[in-house]
Protein backbone atom coordinates (compact mmCIF):
# COMPACT_ATOMS: atom_id res chain seq x y z
CA UNK A 1 0.00 0.00 0.00
CA UNK A 2 0.91 3.74 -0.88
CA UNK A 3 -0.48 6.22 1.66
CA UNK A 4 -0.19 9.75 1.98
CA UNK A 5 -0.32 11.12 5.63
CA UNK A 6 -1.77 14.92 6.51
CA UNK A 7 -0.04 15.28 10.21
CA UNK A 8 -0.29 17.38 12.74
CA UNK A 9 3.08 19.32 13.85
CA UNK A 10 3.46 21.24 16.30
CA UNK A 11 6.72 21.63 17.65
CA UNK A 12 5.13 23.01 21.12
CA UNK A 13 2.38 24.55 23.14
CA UNK A 14 2.92 27.83 22.10
CA UNK A 15 3.77 27.09 17.89
CA UNK A 16 0.38 27.77 16.13
CA UNK A 17 1.18 23.73 14.30
CA UNK A 18 0.20 23.21 11.28
CA UNK A 19 -0.72 19.99 8.67
CA UNK A 20 2.22 18.27 7.19
CA UNK A 21 2.16 15.84 4.42
CA UNK A 22 4.06 12.55 3.90
CA UNK A 23 4.22 10.07 1.38
CA UNK A 24 4.79 6.32 2.90
CA UNK A 25 5.15 3.49 0.50
CA UNK A 26 5.04 -0.11 0.80
CA UNK A 27 3.01 -0.20 3.65
CA UNK A 28 2.16 -3.71 4.99
CA UNK A 29 -1.97 -4.11 5.23
CA UNK A 30 -0.84 -6.34 8.34
CA UNK A 31 0.99 -2.91 9.94
CA UNK A 32 -0.77 -1.69 13.13
CA UNK A 33 -1.32 2.13 12.60
CA UNK A 34 1.11 3.01 15.24
CA UNK A 35 3.99 0.36 13.37
CA UNK A 36 3.06 2.31 10.40
CA UNK A 37 3.85 5.57 12.36
CA UNK A 38 6.97 3.60 13.19
CA UNK A 39 8.09 3.22 9.91
CA UNK A 40 7.30 6.94 8.77
CA UNK A 41 9.83 8.22 11.61
CA UNK A 42 12.61 5.26 11.07
CA UNK A 43 12.72 7.46 7.58
CA UNK A 44 12.35 10.83 9.23
CA UNK A 45 15.10 9.70 11.29
CA UNK A 46 17.52 8.50 8.69
CA UNK A 47 16.49 11.92 7.00
CA UNK A 48 17.74 14.15 9.79
CA UNK A 49 14.11 15.76 10.03
CA UNK A 50 12.20 15.52 13.48
CA UNK A 51 10.12 12.34 14.03
CA UNK A 52 6.45 12.49 14.57
CA UNK A 53 5.95 12.53 18.30
CA UNK A 54 3.07 10.53 19.31
CA UNK A 55 1.87 8.57 22.32
CA UNK A 56 1.76 4.86 22.98
CA UNK A 57 2.99 2.63 25.56
CA UNK A 58 1.23 -1.54 25.68
CA UNK A 59 0.13 -1.11 21.85
CA UNK A 60 -2.36 -3.92 23.23
CA UNK A 61 -5.40 -1.75 23.86
CA UNK A 62 -4.84 -1.62 27.45
CA UNK A 63 -3.10 1.29 28.98
CA UNK A 64 -5.14 3.92 26.73
CA UNK A 65 -1.50 5.69 26.02
CA UNK A 66 -2.26 5.90 22.54
CA UNK A 67 -4.80 8.47 21.16
CA UNK A 68 -5.12 10.51 17.75
CA UNK A 69 -7.94 11.22 15.74
CA UNK A 70 -7.86 9.77 11.98
CA UNK A 71 -9.52 10.91 9.63
CA UNK A 72 -12.03 12.79 11.91
CA UNK A 73 -12.56 9.65 14.10
CA UNK A 74 -10.89 9.43 17.44
CA UNK A 75 -8.87 5.94 17.28
CA UNK A 76 -9.92 5.66 13.93
CA UNK A 77 -12.76 4.14 11.50
CA UNK A 78 -12.99 0.94 13.85
CA UNK A 79 -15.36 0.44 16.76
CA UNK A 80 -14.23 -0.49 19.93
CA UNK A 81 -10.49 -0.55 18.80
CA UNK A 82 -7.97 1.85 20.30
CA UNK A 83 -4.95 3.69 17.93
CA UNK A 84 -2.54 0.80 18.56
CA UNK A 85 -4.65 -1.97 17.64
CA UNK A 86 -6.33 -0.50 14.45
CA UNK A 87 -4.36 -2.12 11.48
CA UNK A 88 -3.50 -0.90 8.03
CA UNK A 89 -6.06 -3.17 6.05
CA UNK A 90 -8.71 -1.46 6.94
CA UNK A 91 -7.70 1.86 4.40
CA UNK A 92 -7.14 1.54 1.07
CA UNK A 93 -4.10 1.72 -0.99
CA UNK A 94 -3.26 5.49 -2.14
CA UNK A 95 -5.56 6.67 0.72
CA UNK A 96 -5.12 10.11 2.40
CA UNK A 97 -4.89 9.96 6.17
CA UNK A 98 -5.59 13.00 7.98
CA UNK A 99 -3.97 12.48 11.80
CA UNK A 100 -4.47 14.65 14.63
CA UNK A 101 -4.10 15.31 18.14
CA UNK A 102 -6.64 14.97 21.19
CA UNK A 103 -8.70 18.84 20.66
CA UNK A 104 -9.89 20.66 23.68
CA UNK A 105 -8.94 23.27 26.06
CA UNK A 106 -7.96 20.91 28.48
CA UNK A 107 -6.00 18.91 26.88
CA UNK A 108 -3.13 21.28 25.80
CA UNK A 109 -0.68 20.26 22.94
CA UNK A 110 2.59 19.38 24.07
CA UNK A 111 4.23 18.34 20.53
CA UNK A 112 2.72 17.03 17.31
CA UNK A 113 -0.06 14.09 18.96
CA UNK A 114 0.81 14.52 22.33
CA UNK A 115 -1.43 16.15 24.62
CA UNK A 116 -1.19 16.72 28.18
CA UNK A 117 -4.02 14.56 30.07
CA UNK A 118 -2.97 15.06 33.18
CA UNK A 119 -6.66 16.90 33.88
CA UNK A 120 -7.50 13.11 34.40
CA UNK A 121 -5.48 12.30 37.31
CA UNK A 122 -6.82 15.52 39.22
CA UNK A 123 -10.22 14.10 38.55
CA UNK A 124 -8.92 10.56 40.09
CA UNK A 125 -7.06 12.49 42.89
CA UNK A 126 -10.56 14.08 43.74
CA UNK A 127 -12.24 10.79 44.64
CA UNK A 128 -11.22 8.20 42.53
CA UNK A 129 -10.34 5.67 45.13
CA UNK A 130 -11.44 3.97 48.23
CA UNK A 131 -10.12 4.85 51.76
CA UNK A 132 -11.85 1.77 53.45
CA UNK A 133 -8.72 -1.33 54.45
CA UNK A 134 -9.81 -4.06 52.10
CA UNK A 135 -6.79 -6.33 53.65
CA UNK A 136 -6.25 -9.47 51.31
CA UNK A 137 -8.80 -10.62 48.77
CA UNK A 138 -11.95 -12.32 51.00
CA UNK A 139 -13.64 -15.00 50.06
CA UNK A 140 -16.02 -14.39 47.25
CA UNK A 141 -19.14 -15.04 48.82
CA UNK A 142 -18.39 -12.65 51.96
CA UNK A 143 -19.86 -9.99 50.88
CA UNK A 144 -22.66 -10.43 48.75
CA UNK A 145 -23.18 -8.15 45.40
CA UNK A 146 -25.87 -8.13 43.22
CA UNK A 147 -25.41 -9.16 39.99
CA UNK A 148 -26.61 -6.85 38.38
CA UNK A 149 -23.90 -3.99 40.08
CA UNK A 150 -21.25 -6.56 39.91
CA UNK A 151 -21.80 -5.92 35.98
CA UNK A 152 -22.30 -2.50 35.87
CA UNK A 153 -19.18 -2.07 37.88
CA UNK A 154 -17.30 -4.25 35.96
CA UNK A 155 -18.51 -2.25 32.99
CA UNK A 156 -17.39 0.79 34.15
CA UNK A 157 -13.86 -0.19 35.23
CA UNK A 158 -12.83 -1.02 31.76
CA UNK A 159 -12.53 2.43 31.01
CA UNK A 160 -8.85 3.04 30.31
CA UNK A 161 -8.74 6.54 30.59
CA UNK A 162 -7.48 7.49 27.08
CA UNK A 163 -9.39 10.71 26.22
CA UNK A 164 -11.18 9.81 23.13
CA UNK A 165 -14.53 10.65 24.51
CA UNK A 166 -12.88 14.23 24.88
CA UNK A 167 -11.69 14.36 21.58
CA UNK A 168 -15.03 13.12 19.93
CA UNK A 169 -17.68 15.55 22.19
CA UNK A 170 -18.42 18.61 20.60
CA UNK A 171 -18.22 20.27 23.56
CA UNK A 172 -15.19 18.93 24.97
CA UNK A 173 -16.53 17.02 27.86
CA UNK A 174 -15.05 14.21 29.74
CA UNK A 175 -17.73 13.49 31.27
CA UNK A 176 -18.38 9.72 30.03
CA UNK A 177 -14.67 9.40 31.98
CA UNK A 178 -15.56 10.81 35.24
CA UNK A 179 -19.00 8.77 35.18
CA UNK A 180 -17.25 5.58 34.31
CA UNK A 181 -14.69 6.24 37.91
CA UNK A 182 -17.52 7.28 39.99
CA UNK A 183 -19.56 4.25 39.19
CA UNK A 184 -17.27 1.54 39.33
CA UNK A 185 -16.73 2.27 43.15
CA UNK A 186 -19.87 3.91 43.89
CA UNK A 187 -21.78 0.27 42.63
CA UNK A 188 -19.61 -1.81 45.16
CA UNK A 189 -19.75 -1.86 48.68
CA UNK A 190 -15.98 -0.70 49.50
CA UNK A 191 -17.06 2.46 47.90
CA UNK A 192 -20.08 3.65 49.77
CA UNK A 193 -18.35 5.42 52.85
CA UNK A 194 -16.99 8.22 50.33
CA UNK A 195 -20.03 7.87 47.82
CA UNK A 196 -21.15 11.38 48.48
CA UNK A 197 -18.13 13.17 48.51
CA UNK A 198 -16.30 11.31 45.64
CA UNK A 199 -18.58 12.38 43.22
CA UNK A 200 -19.15 16.01 44.22
CA UNK A 201 -15.43 15.93 44.50
CA UNK A 202 -14.31 14.47 40.50
CA UNK A 203 -17.54 16.42 38.72
CA UNK A 204 -15.98 19.85 40.44
CA UNK A 205 -12.31 18.92 39.49
CA UNK A 206 -13.77 18.22 35.75
CA UNK A 207 -15.24 21.46 35.67
CA UNK A 208 -12.46 23.17 36.92
CA UNK A 209 -10.06 21.42 34.51
CA UNK A 210 -11.79 23.18 31.79
CA UNK A 211 -13.64 20.33 30.43
CA UNK A 212 -17.29 21.22 29.25
CA UNK A 213 -20.35 20.21 30.19
CA UNK A 214 -22.44 16.82 28.79
CA UNK A 215 -25.90 17.76 26.30
CA UNK A 216 -25.84 13.52 25.99
CA UNK A 217 -25.01 14.16 22.36
CA UNK A 218 -23.53 9.98 22.54
CA UNK A 219 -20.28 10.87 20.39
CA UNK A 220 -18.18 9.70 23.29
CA UNK A 221 -19.98 6.24 23.71
CA UNK A 222 -19.32 6.15 19.90
CA UNK A 223 -15.45 5.71 19.83
CA UNK A 224 -14.73 4.51 23.46
CA UNK A 225 -12.58 1.80 22.95
CA UNK A 226 -14.08 -0.10 25.82
CA UNK A 227 -17.97 0.48 24.79
CA UNK A 228 -18.71 2.26 28.52
CA UNK A 229 -22.53 2.94 27.64
CA UNK A 230 -24.08 6.36 28.08
CA UNK A 231 -26.15 5.06 30.89
CA UNK A 232 -23.23 5.43 33.51
CA UNK A 233 -23.53 9.17 32.93
CA UNK A 234 -26.98 8.82 34.18
CA UNK A 235 -25.89 6.95 37.16
CA UNK A 236 -23.27 9.99 37.81
CA UNK A 237 -26.16 12.38 37.11
CA UNK A 238 -28.38 10.53 39.94
CA UNK A 239 -25.62 10.10 42.37
CA UNK A 240 -24.26 13.89 42.05
CA UNK A 241 -27.94 15.57 42.46
CA UNK A 242 -28.73 13.06 45.31
CA UNK A 243 -25.13 13.94 47.34
CA UNK A 244 -25.63 18.02 46.54
CA UNK A 245 -29.14 18.08 48.06
CA UNK A 246 -27.77 16.30 51.00
CA UNK A 247 -24.82 18.42 51.19
CA UNK A 248 -27.55 21.36 51.03
CA UNK A 249 -29.44 19.79 53.49
CA UNK A 250 -32.54 19.64 51.03
CA UNK A 251 -35.30 17.47 53.01
CA UNK A 252 -36.97 13.93 50.78
CA UNK A 253 -33.25 13.03 50.19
Amino acid sequence: MNLTLRIWRQTGPDDPGRMVSYQVPDVSPDMSFLEMLDVLNDRLTLDGEDPVAFDHDCREGICGACGMVINGVAHGPERATTACQLHMRHFRDGQTIDIEPWRAKAFPVIKDLVVDRSAFDRIIAAGGYVTAPTGAAPEAHAQLVRKSDADAAFESAACIGCGACVAACPNGSAMLFTAAKVSHLSLLPQGQPERTTRVVGMVDAHDEAGFGGCTNIGECTAVCPKGIPLTSIGRLNRDYLRATRERDGVPGT
